[in-house]
């Protein structure tokens, strides 16, 4: 993402989204990574469901996950996940990587709300 947001093409293209992605604090979570020079970025390397236990008990805002199924699977587990928000996107791909992959056993969702957008996205919000 930081290879995109920092560059001026995403201030011209998406000024909002940009801005507050380069602006907002982030954490990366990665075992490969050696450094993280995105603008308020914090690299987390080891024990991530135990590093993510310590930022949801500090006061403060909510924390996303953007982007990685494994992650997501990984805390699912810890019971770290308060919400599920899944952007629906029409289109088919065909192949690709499982939505929810590496999970153990069922997990029930209750809706919470959807927001429907004029491009044809949907965004489906759940809590376990």
């Amino acid at each position: 993402m930081a290879g995109y947001r920092t560059t001026p093409a995403a201030m011209k293209n998406d000024p909002i989204v940009a801005g507050l992605m380069n602006s907002l604090p982030k954490i990366v979570l990665s075992r490969t990574l050696k450094g993280a020079a995105w603008s308020n970025t914090t690299l987390i390397k080891e024990n991530a469901a135990e590093e993510m236990m310590k930022l949801k008990a500090q006061k403060g805002k909510d924390i996303g996950i953007l982007g990685s199924a494994n992650l997501a699977a990984s805390l699912m587990r810890q019971n770290l996940i308060d919400e599920y928000r899944i952007m629906v996107n029409p289109i088919v791909l065909g192949e690709g990587n499982p939505l929810f992959g590496k999970v153990d056993e069922r997990i029930r969702l209750r809706l919470l709300r959807t927001r429907d957008f004029k491009s044809g996205n949907v965004l489906l919000c759940y809590m376990p």
